[in-house]
């Protein structure tokens, strides 16, 4: 097929559309891809958004998939090579856009907002909710199962899908650390599966769920509020709207993304300003600090049996059970017989219980430890359930 280009006007009253040619009848998942200064990525992530294939290696039917590419504020020759490449590959299903924002709004929430809600649109013109919103970023290359992983996680019953960031290989101390935080999460979202574990998101899974892979639902996208209208973070304000509504994220290892570890990022905050930060307590000699496990077990044992209560919450016997609860949260247990009843979500109330538990004694109770302390004492306390 011959991809139409979409070219966004400055006056919106003259094209209020970013990307206005038509989708085609059979679109089932819109990719969204930011890109700010990304000449020297953007042919490798388009390259893999333009090979997908199913589970036997079978290319997808390009008229199921789009990718919606938004080129912003680039000093660089980001559009051209865009262009050059819908160009040569005049069948894939590309549509480019250039925008040019001014300073307060030149942020990545920003444009992944318009990304998404553009998705959102075209997806359901045609009435449907069905569709799926796929983002990614241009500096990023998807795995060549990616679009038709998130396809099939969707078709279980799923409302969103958190994918797997990969880094490249590369001999750094900064890799170290970043290698040292995932081995930690893996194994606190290993004993949360085990202690708080949930129906739509088995182990095995992982703990990501960043806008450079995560996918949702045109119906949840507009449940959940859209993306939240923030310069930075708004992948994990978005994941955090999602679980206050109780929406089924799966954090799916089939869904796959490879990035680098450059510490030279598109945004002040953000994945690259960790990677910062850790380079900078490899300079300082510091012990990279986090959360002890036994907190962490304590907390997540205290979640399932909360669940537990707020899915019988109209009924009032037991309630006196959630003392126990509250004292080893460290938060108030009137408060919290209160609230269990006025939350429609559970997402909702243990949002506000761990804030409660920020505010009182929790912190000063758990002091944070350093990081290979904490992945030793994980690696104990899973021993027995990982030999079974």
């Amino acid at each position: 097929m011959q991809t139409a280009v979409d070219e966004v006007l400055t006056d919106p009253s003259v094209n209020p559309f970013l990307f206005p040619a038509p989708p085609s009848t059979l679109l089932q998942l819109s990719v969204i891809v930011p890109a700010r200064n990304e000449a020297h990525h953007l042919t490798h992530t388009l390259d893999a958004l333009r090979n997908q294939q199913d589970s036997a290696g079978n290319p997808l039917d390009p008229a199921t998939y789009e990718v919606l590419l938004l080129v912003n504020n680039c000093t660089d020759h980001s559009y051209k090579v865009a262009r050059q490449y819908q160009q040569t590959y005049s069948d894939f299903p590309l549509h480019i856009s250039e925008i040019h924002l001014p300073a307060t709004k030149a942020n990545i929430g920003t444009v992944r907002r318009l990304l998404m809600d553009e998705a959102y649109r075209r997806l359901t013109i045609s009435g449907s909710s069905n569709g799926i919103i796929a983002s990614t970023d241009g500096d990023t290359v998807v795995d060549k199962h990616w679009v038709y992983y998130i396809m099939q996680e969707i078709a279980k019953g799923n409302d969103a899908v958190g994918g797997r960031i990969l880094t490249h290989p590369e001999q750094s101390l900064v890799r170290l650390y970043h290698l040292r935080n995932v081995m930690y999460r893996t194994l606190v979202a290993r004993a949360e599966a085990i202690l708080d574990p949930s129906s739509n998101d088995p182990w095995p899974r992982h703990f990501q769920h960043f806008g450079a892979s995560i996918a949702v639902t045109c119906r949840v996208y507009d449940q959940a509020g859209r993306l939240p209208e923030k310069p930075y973070l708004e992948d994990e304000a978005f994941y955090k709207a999602l679980l206050r509504m109780d929406a089924k994220v799966r954090q799916s290892p089939h869904v796959k993304v490879f990035t680098s570890t450059r510490t030279d990022g598109r945004v002040d905050i953000g994945f690259s300003e960790q990677l910062r930060f850790w380079a900078n307590l490899d300079h300082s000699g510091k012990d990279q600090l986090v959360e002890p496990p036994a907190a962490l077990i304590l907390k997540f044992r205290n979640r399932q049996k909360l669940r537990a209560y707020w899915h019988n919450r109209s009924q009032a016997t037991g309630l006196n059970d959630l003392t126990p609860i509250a004292q080893e949260l460290c938060i108030d247990d009137q408060w919290l017989k209160i609230e269990l009843k006025m939350n429609p979500f559970f997402g909702q109330l243990w949002e506000k219980v761990e804030a409660k538990m920020q505010q009182g004694q929790w912190s000063a109770c758990w002091q944070l430890v350093p990081i290979t302390t904490a992945i030793q004492d994980l690696r104990t306390f899973l021993r027995p359930y990982i030999d079974a």
